[in-house]
């Protein structure tokens, strides 16, 4: 058999050659090993400052239904904004419109949000009524039907409360659905049709519409209930995710709140065409009242939640700053792609 020699110095290339290959898998081997260490840390940072903040629904066995997940840190371009909104509430601060407020904002398809001022609390007043809206259509859901009980006005009730924004009312002598009176208690905040449903709703749903979510339940014997802007802006998001109750009744709870006459405050400055799921309350007393309110905001292709709490020395200034803030949000969030 007939063999080549090789040239010796083909060889030592090709020693040299295998050793610069060798040499070059064991630097990426040393740099990829270096890499996911890094990488791992700066994850276990980023979780640690803001893990996810998920609810769930307690009380079955097996399944454990979301009630809602979202960052526990603010989206930093959001606190980019802060300083505006901040301008606007020490502005009217100064000029003696209000004393405190607070503002909660959150985009819904990214769950990014911000808040401002989120330890102070309230009195909600008729925001309460959105919490009671859901127990009555958890009713529904467990009796159904049970919407369509008809319930006859027959006295008046009296109440000290002193109202400064009503619109419409039921009628004494007049037969309702309980249905009709939830649009009384949400369309035009009659609360004279909050009296009457107050008698019919099953106070433990009541109390688990806020227990389930995770907020201390209501005391029906106390007539103060504070809140935070946090904390109350949990159950707008419950309708919009539809995570309480069934679509079909967190649509028509929404839809029923998309109609509210009140037009004083947040949705004052909006576009008219744009869609406002909202509520107000008023509350507090004359030398010291609260006013609130609390929207989801359909302008454009990202929907967007906004509760502003306030209080002060004039009731009737109030819807006023809320209608300053709600008109900054609107540009800040109409900047947003």
């Amino acid at each position: 058999m007939l063999t080549k020699k090789v040239p010796a110095y083909f060889v030592l290339l090709a020693f040299l050659f295998s050793f610069v290959i060798c040499l070059g898998f064991k630097v990426l081997d040393k740099k990829n090993a270096e890499e996911p260490e890094v990488a791992s840390q700066t994850d276990t940072n980023s979780k640690l400052s803001c893990n996810l903040n998920i609810a769930r629904l307690k009380g079955y066995r097996f399944i454990h239904p979301l009630l809602y997940a979202e960052p526990n840190c603010e989206a930093p371009e959001l606190i980019n904004y802060k300083g505006q909104i901040e301008q606007i509430i020490n502005s009217n601060k100064q000029n003696g419109n209000i004393s405190s407020a607070s503002v909660y904002i959150r985009e819904f398809s990214q769950a990014e949000w911000m808040v401002i001022n989120e330890d102070e609390k309230y009195s909600p007043g008729s925001l309460l009524k959105v919490p009671e809206l859901i127990a009555f259509y958890k009713m529904e859901e467990l009796n159904p039907g049970y919407l369509d009980k008809k319930i006859t006005y027959t006295q008046k009730n009296t109440s000290d409360k002193q109202i400064t924004f009503n619109d419409n009312h039921i009628e004494l002598g007049k037969t309702y659905t309980i249905r009709e009176l939830l649009k009384y208690m949400i369309v035009y905040s009659d609360n004279e049709a909050t009296m009457i449903l107050n008698k019919l709703i099953d106070g433990n749903i009541f109390k688990r519409v806020f227990s389930d979510i995770g907020l201390s339940e209501p005391d029906f014997k106390s007539p103060v209930y504070l809140m935070d802007v946090v904390d109350y802006s949990i159950f707008m998001k419950e309708l919009y995710n539809s995570s309480y109750l069934n679509f079909k009744h967190s649509e028509q709870c929404l839809e029923l709140m998309s109609k509210a006459k009140f037009s004083e405050g947040l949705i004052s400055p909006l576009p008219s065409g744009c869609d406002v799921v909202h509520k107000f309350g008023e509350s507090g007393t004359t030398d010291n009242p609260n006013f609130s309110e609390s929207a989801i905001v359909y302008c454009g292709k990202k929907p967007y939640l906004l509760t502003v709490m306030t209080k002060g020395k004039d009731m009737k200034k109030l819807p006023k700053v809320i209608s300053e803030i709600s008109k900054k949000v609107y540009e800040i969030m109409s900047r947003r792609i």
